[in-house]
């Protein structure tokens, strides 16, 4: 079994852009967050990681997104970084899926003009092309 990305949605209000996806991944939740929750993890799929107090209030600069804190922190499902100057966020929430499997719902929101070509759809599906090949294939 491989991971799958399914189509992404996009919404925008205003000035304000949602970016959701659905990943599954065909290993358990233990082995995934790391992928989504260390720096090695992160850097190896999304962005390198300047800082990360993983804790809730904890500090974090993901250097392609933006530095700010931890939101949402509920071990080995739930990461939300707050980041940037208007506050966007990246939330990672994720799921079992069967006995060996995870599903990942992923959000990002943003605030601009427009859609920066890493906040775009195909660059967010790009990267979990990345994080598929990072965690690995079922064995």
């Amino acid at each position: 079994m491989t991971g799958s990305i399914e189509q992404g949605t996009s919404q925008t209000h205003g000035n304000t852009h949602l970016l959701h996806f659905l990943v599954r991944l065909p290993h358990p939740m233990e082995k995934v967050w790391p992928a989504l929750t260390t720096p090695d993890g992160l850097a190896a799929w999304c962005t390198a990681v300047d800082e990360l107090e993983p804790r809730l209030g904890g500090a974090v600069g993901l250097r392609d997104l933006g530095s700010g804190r931890i939101t949402a922190w509920d071990v080995d499902r739930v990461a939300e970084y707050t980041v940037g100057e208007g506050g966007g966020r990246v939330r990672f929430h994720l799921e079992r899926d069967g006995a060996d499997g995870s599903v990942l719902r992923f959000t990002r929101e943003f605030l601009g003009d427009g859609e920066a070509e890493n906040e775009s759809e195909a660059g967010w599906r790009t990267r979990f092309e990345r994080l598929i090949a990072y965690v690995g294939p079922c064995r």
